[in-house]
C-alpha cells in the first residue's frame, strides 16, 4: 500500500516538470489579495458550531486554477481530487477535504455579485504599476471575441433581445430566463459570424501586461472603447485601424497621447507610400497585442471561450481571465529575468 513517502516521492518528480501554476507559487504574494476578499465576504457569524469555511486564499486560488485551464466546476473538482499537481498547488494533500462543485460555484457567484473580479485584478495591476514592473511607455489597445453557447430562440424573441428587451414568455418562466442569455449579440467581422462578448483590453507594450479590461457585447464596436480604456497617465497608445477616427484623433491630441493607431484607407482617399510606412512600423509593436489573445488560446486552454450566460457573469469570469494571464505572464517576466520579483 502506498506511503506518505511514495506520494512525496510523485510529488518530486512531477515538480521536475515545472507545472505552470507551482511557479506562480514560488513568486506571488497571495496575501495581497486577502483581505479585500475576506471583507467583501465577510458575515458576522451566528455561533461557533458547524463547520468552518473554506479559506478564502484557497478558494481564489481555485478559481484561478479554473481559468487557466478553462474547466467546469465539476471538472475543477474532479481535477482537484485526481491530479497531485493541482493538491500541491493548492496547498493540499491526498485526503484532505476538498471543496465540491456547489462550493466552487457559490464562491464564483459571490464574486460576480460584490464585482470583486475587477478589484482583485486593479490590485494586482497595481502592485506591477507601483514597484516599476509596469512604467506605461507604450499602450496597446485591442479586442477579442469571447464565446459562449449559442441561444437557440424564437425569430421574434431574438428580435426583441436585440432591441434591449426580454421576451415575455422568458419573464413568465424564471427557470427559462435563468437558461436564457439576453446580453450575448451576434456580429460579423471578416465575413465570420461571432455570438458572444468582447474583451476589450489595454496592455503594457513592454511587458504585454494587461492594465486595464471592459467587457461588452460583441456587436460594441472597437473604437467606442478608446477612450475609456486608456490610462490618465498613457503617453502612447497602439491600435489597429478599427480604432481610428477623427474623435479618436482630437482625444488623444487633447490627452498628449501619441497617437500610433493604424491609419485606414477611405473611398477615394487611399493611403500613400508615407501612410504605409508608418503603418508597418506601428504595425512591429502593435502585433504584439495579438500575443495575448494568443496565449489565452492556446496556453490557457481556449480561455475565450467561456460556458457561461450573461453580460455580469461574463464580466466576472473575465476578470478572473485576465488577472491569471497577468499571474501567469509576470511569472515568466520574472524568469526570462526581464523584472525583479516583487
Amino acid at each position: 500500500m502506498p506511503g506518505l513517502f511514495d506520494y512525496e516521492f510523485q510529488l518530486d518528480k512531477i515538480k521536475k516538470h515545472q507545472p505552470p501554476l507551482q511557479k506562480l507559487n514560488k513568486i506571488i504574494d497571495w496575501e495581497i489579495f486577502r483581505q479585500p476578499i475576506e471583507e467583501a465576504f465577510y458575515i458576522e457569524p451566528k455561533s461557533n458550531a458547524g463547520r468552518k469555511p473554506y479559506d478564502k486564499i484557497l478558494m481564489f486560488k481555485i478559481l484561478i486554477l479554473q481559468r487557466y485551464y478553462n474547466l467546469s466546476d465539476e471538472q475543477t473538482e474532479f481535477q482537484i481530487k485526481d491530479r497531485l499537481s493541482f493538491l500541491d498547488f493548492l496547498g493540499l494533500t491526498i485526503g484532505d477535504d476538498v471543496p465540491d462543485e456547489k462550493t466552487i460555484w457559490l464562491f464564483k457567484e459571490n464574486l460576480k455579485e460584490k464585482n470583486l473580479s475587477k478589484k482583485l485584478f486593479e490590485i494586482f495591476t497595481q502592485t506591477l504599476i507601483t514597484n516599476g514592473i509596469v512604467a506605461r511607455e507604450g499602450s496597446m489597445v485591442d479586442a477579442s471575441f469571447v464565446t459562449v453557447p449559442k441561444q437557440r430562440n424564437k425569430k421574434s424573441e431574438n428580435d426583441q433581445i436585440k432591441n434591449g428587451e426580454v421576451p415575455q414568455n422568458f419573464k413568465d418562466n424564471p427557470n427559462k430566463k435563468a437558461q436564457k442569455d439576453c446580453d450575448a449579440r451576434w456580429t460579423k467581422k471578416n465575413n465570420q459570424t461571432e455570438y458572444g462578448f468582447k474583451d476589450h483590453i489595454n496592455s503594457d507594450q513592454k511587458t504585454k501586461i494587461i492594465t486595464k479590461y471592459v467587457v461588452t457585447p460583441a456587436s460594441t464596436h472597437d473604437s467606442q472603447l478608446l477612450k475609456e480604456l486608456l490610462n490618465e497617465d498613457d503617453k502612447i497608445a497602439y491600435a489597429d485601424s478599427a480604432y481610428m477616427s477623427k474623435e479618436s484623433e482630437i482625444y488623444l491630441k487633447e490627452k498628449n497621447i501619441k497617437n500610433k493607431i493604424i491609419k485606414r484607407k477611405y473611398r477615394n482617399k487611399p493611403l500613400n507610400t508615407s501612410d504605409h510606412k508608418i503603418n508597418h512600423k506601428h504595425s512591429k509593436t502593435r502585433v504584439r497585442v495579438e500575443h495575448i489573445f494568443g496565449t489565452l488560446t492556446s496556453q490557457m486552454n481556449n480561455a475565450l471561450h467561456l460556458k457561461a450566460i450573461g453580460l455580469k457573469r461574463i464580466e466576472s469570469l473575465v476578470g478572473l481571465m485576465n488577472l491569471t494571464y497577468n499571474l501567469v505572464r509576470y511569472e515568466q517576466l520574472v524568469r526570462l529575468q526581464k523584472v525583479k520579483v516583487i
